[in-house]
């Protein structure tokens, strides 16, 4: 093997690893976004936990945050809770800084 293709191959791994961190990340950042709305909608136990899961899963529906977004403002609106989309995507970036110094934390 080259040293080209080492590094190469290195450059791969890191790509990989830093996807996955990502992923987690995300994934972590919309767990505590999705228990911070359940206390706006006054959830809260298991019916917190469930509704966190959901959002998580919403992120699946498309590439972004925006399926994320758009589960929290219209919860929020169908329940009567008043948040600005300023306040629901400023908490959405300290909730993914949060999430990336939790995972590290942990790696």
């Amino acid at each position: 093997m080259t040293t080209f293709d080492q590094r190469e191959d290195a450059f791969e791994r890191k790509f990989a690893h830093d996807e996955e961190l990502r992923f987690k990340a995300e994934a972590r950042r919309n767990k505590l976004l999705g228990l911070w709305a359940a206390e706006k909608l006054g959830l809260s136990g298991e019916k917190a936990a469930d509704y966190a899961k959901e959002v998580v899963r919403a992120d699946f529906d498309e590439p972004g945050d925006e399926d994320v977004f758009r589960k929290i403002r219209g919860d929020f609106d169908s329940a009567g809770i008043e948040q600005s989309d300023h306040q629901i995507r400023r908490t959405m970036d300290e909730l993914m800084a949060t999430a990336r110094e939790q995972i590290a934390t942990e790696a």
